[in-house]
Parts: C-alpha cells; sequence; structure tokens
C-alpha cells in the first residue's frame, strides 16, 4: 500500500532527500581520499564507499519515485482555471509559454512613441535619428495585463491543487 500526499508535500520531500544526497556526496568528496607526511601516522577520515553508494542510490529512487508520480498526477489532474478544465502539465507549459509573451510585451510597453537615439561621437551616425514604436501602445499595455490575469488565474489553481490534491506513491 503506497502513501497518499499532494504535489506540495512530495516537492518538499524531494528537496529534503536532494540535502541528504549532498550530505553524503560530501561525505564522499571530504573521505574517499586522505593525505598523510611520510613517518606520520594518518588520520583516515570514516568513509565506506559501500554505504555511501548505496545511500545515495536509495536516495536517487526515492526522488525517481516521487517525481514520477507528481509527472502522473499533473498528466491525470482536471483543474479548473476559470471555467477550463486544464491539466496540471498543460497549466505549467503555458504558463511559461505566456511568461515568455508577457517578458516581450513588458518591454514594448515601456517604450516611448519616439525617442532620440544617440548621434555624435562613437554613435553609428552624427545624424539625430529617432526610432517610433509601430503598434498600438494601449492595446500592447492591455495584452500584458489580460496575459498577466491569466497566468495569476492559473498559478492559484496550480497553488490550490498542489496544496490540497493527493495521490497514491509507493515508496
Amino acid at each position: 500500500m503506497g502513501q497518499k500526499m499532494t504535489s506540495a508535500y512530495a516537492s518538499k520531500l524531494i528537496r529534503k532527500l536532494n540535502e541528504d544526497k549532498e550530505y553524503w556526496l560530501e561525505l564522499e568528496r571530504t573521505g574517499h581520499l586522505y593525505t598523510a607526511a611520510v613517518g606520520e601516522t594518518p588520520v583516515i577520515p570514516d568513509y565506506d564507499y559501500g554505504k555511501v553508494a548505496s545511500r545515495i542510490e536509495e536516495i536517487d529512487n526515492q526522488i525517481c519515485v516521487l517525481k514520477h508520480a507528481i509527472n502522473k498526477a499533473n498528466v491525470e489532474s482536471e483543474i479548473d482555471v476559470e471555467g477550463k478544465i486544464l491539466s496540471a502539465d498543460r497549466i505549467l507549459v503555458r504558463m511559461a509559454q505566456l511568461n515568455g509573451r508577457k517578458l516581450i510585451l513588458d518591454n514594448m510597453r515601456k517604450q516611448q512613441p519616439q525617442k532620440r537615439l544617440p548621434s555624435g561621437y562613437g554613435a553609428r551616425t552624427t545624424v539625430a535619428e529617432y526610432q517610433y514604436i509601430n503598434y498600438d501602445l494601449e492595446l500592447i499595455r492591455n495584452e500584458y495585463d489580460r496575459i498577466d490575469r491569466e497566468i495569476s488565474a492559473m498559478q492559484l489553481a496550480l497553488d490550490h491543487y498542489n496544496q490540497t490534491e493527493e495521490f497514491e506513491v509507493e515508496l
């Protein structure tokens, strides 16, 4: 019988397992070699390859099981985002796409309708040049706001899902 958990809890376990793995990797980094001067009694670190390797393998296997369970739950989920039913994995992909678009629109909405480009010494030309936007600034601002609201709605729905919906994990 497996264990029920939420995505948020599973992610927390993965972070903890990665911290544990880092501990064992550090033991390996600092313990697999030692230095001693000729004639000196060496101080040999407490290191057991079999124990360390076995523990790292165990941790990696647990992380794989948890990540697979999260991925499976993300694919099978049904999350209501303002009346539209989406899976968590689709929300994650869509949010990444929208965040990329939002970045472009953020740059565009910050542009002045007209600006003078640098001229003179070190510039491209000594003649005064102007740069103009070739779009409706208000439309871009509205699009930015719409995308920001869509991302926020998805994030809130995803956060709720991650905190409340449980799935089975065979650890």
